[in-house]
C-alpha cells in the first residue's frame, strides 16, 4: 500500500505503519494532554494508543500463521488509523479453510481478553464495564488493563459484523459455500455487508461521525469481494489461449523510445512487450514507464534505457482463472504467453475484460455487474481486516 513504510519482519511477514497512523497518535496525544495540561497524560494516551494496535496486530497475525498453516502466503501486514490490514496472497478456497482463517483473527482477541480478565480478577480489580466510558481517559494504571480487556472484546464483536471486508463477513461467506457454489454465497454476503454499509453511513450523520467512513470502507469492500469472486467464477474453465492477443507490436532494446511514442499516439496499445536481438522477451514497457524515461529530456534514448517490468510468464493451455490470479498477485498488466518455448502472444487486462463482456448474455450480465465497460481489472491482492 501507497505510503506505508516497514518497521519490522516478525515470522517472516513485513510489518508495515501507514503514515496516517501518526494522525491518531497525534490525536490522542492532544486529547489526553487537553484535560490534564499535562505532557505525563499525552505520553499516556500514546502508550494507549499503541497497546491497543498491538492487540490489532496480533489479530491480524491470527489470520496470516493460521493460513500458513494451508499453504497461504501473507505479503505483508499494514497499521492503518481504522485498524490493520494483512494482505493474503489468496483467500482460501475450501470454505472449511476460509471458516478457520476468519475466526482466527477474533480468537487471538478473545485470549488477550481472558488473559487480561484473569489478572484483574486475580489481583482483586475485577472489571466495570458499566463504568468503562468513565476510566477510558484515566490516567490511573488500574484501569489500563480494564480498558484493553474492553477494547479487545470490541474488536470481536465489531469484526465478527457479517459484513466484507471484515471477518464476519469471511465467516458468513464461509458458512453460506458449504450449501452454495462461491459465486453465489459471495453476491448475498456482499448484499448484506451492503447494506449494513448504508446503516453505518445512516448513523453516522446522526450520531459519531466516524460512523460513515467505516461504512464507506464497508460498501467499498464488500462490492471489490463481489466483484473479484465474480470475476475468477466467470472465468473458470477457460485458458489463457481463449483470450490469446496474437496482433501486438513488439518492440526491441535497440530501437528508439521514439517509436515507442509514436504507437502509442498511433493506436490502441498501452504497453509493449521488449525484445532482444534473439527474439527473447526481456522486459515489458508499460506507459508509466515511457512517461517517466522521456521526463528526463534525454535525447536519443533507447528503449532499453526505460524502466522495464519484469515479465511475467504465462503458457496457452494455462487455466485463465490462474492466469488471472497471477497477474493480480504480480501487479502485471501485460504478460508474454509461451506456447512451449515459443512466444506464441500475450495477454493483458484490457482483453481479458472484452472476453467478460462478449461471453453471452448471462456471463455479460454477469461482468456488468463487475465493471461498467470502462474501468480496467485492477491487480489486488485478498486482504483481511481489522476495525
Amino acid at each position: 500500500m501507497r505510503g506505508s513504510h516497514k518497521i519490522a519482519r516478525i515470522a517472516g511477514i513485513d510489518v508495515k505503519v501507514h503514515w496516517t497512523f501518526l494522525i491518531i497518535l497525534g490525536w490522542f496525544f492532544f486529547s489526553y494532554y487537553r484535560e490534564t495540561s499535562n505532557i505525563e497524560s499525552g505520553l499516556y494516551g500514546i502508550g494507549f494508543v499503541l497497546a491497543v494496535f498491538i492487540c490489532v496486530l496480533a489479530h491480524e497475525y491470527g489470520h496470516a500463521l493460521v493460513a500458513r498453516r494451508f499453504g497461504i502466503r501473507t505479503r505483508d501486514i499494514t497499521l492503518l488509523p481504522i485498524g490493520g490490514l494483512a494482505s493474503l496472497e489468496r483467500i482460501p478456497e475450501k470454505p472449511k479453510e476460509e471458516l478457520i482463517v476468519a475466526l482466527a483473527g477474533p480468537a487471538v482477541n478473545v485470549a488477550i481478553a481472558i488473559v487480561v480478565y484473569i489478572y484483574l480478577a486475580a489481583t482483586g480489580q475485577l472489571v466495570n464495564l458499566v463504568n468503562y466510558t468513565e476510566t477510558i481517559s484515566s490516567l490511573d494504571p488500574i484501569y489500563f488493563a480494564e480498558n484493553i480487556f474492553a477494547v479487545n472484546l470490541i474488536l470481536v464483536v465489531f469484526n465478527l459484523i457479517p459484513a466484507f471486508p471484515m471477518d464476519g463477513g469471511r465467516v458468513l461467506r464461509a458458512l453460506l459455500a458449504m450449501r452454495w457454489d462461491r459465486a453465489k454465497a459471495t453476491r448475498f454476503a456482499a448484499g448484506i455487508g451492503r447494506t449494513l454499509a448504508v446503516g453505518f453511513v445512516f448513523m453516522g450523520f446522526f450520531g459519531n461521525f466516524w460512523m460513515v467512513f467505516i461504512g464507506l470502507f464497508i460498501y467499498l469492500g464488500a462490492t471489490a469481494e463481489s466483484r473479484q469472486v465474480l470475476t475468477k467464477s466467470i472465468l473458470e474453465g477457460y485458458l489463457v489461449e481463449d483470450v490469446l492477443m496474437t496482433q501486438y507490436t513488439p518492440l526491441y532494446v535497440h530501437e528508439p523510445l521514439q517509436r515507442a511514442v509514436d504507437l502509442l499516439l498511433s493506436s490502441q496499445e498501452k504497453e509493449f512487450l521488449v525484445l532482444d536481438l534473439e527474439d527473447i522477451v526481456v522486459g515489458v514497457l508499460t506507459r508509466e514507464s515511457l512517461v517517466q524515461a522521456l521526463s528526463t529530456g534525454e535525447p536519443n534514448m533507447r528503449v532499453k534505457d526505460a524502466a522495464l517490468a519484469t515479465p511475467l510468464e504465462l503458457h496457452k493451455q494455462m487455466p485463465l482463472q490462474e492466469a488471472f490470479e497471477l497477474m493480480m498477485g504480480a501487479r502485471a498488466t501485460v504478460c508474454p504467453v509461451y506456447d512451449g518455448q515459443h512466444l506464441a502472444g500475450m495477454l493483458n487486462q484490457e482483453n481479458v475484460q472484452e472476453f467478460l463482456l462478449l461471453r453471452g448474455k448471462d456471463a455479460r450480465d454477469d461482468a456488468e455487474d463487475i465493471y461498467d465497460g470502462s474501468e480496467e481489472l485492477e491487480p489486488k491482492g485478498d486482504a483481511w481486516a481489522t476495525r
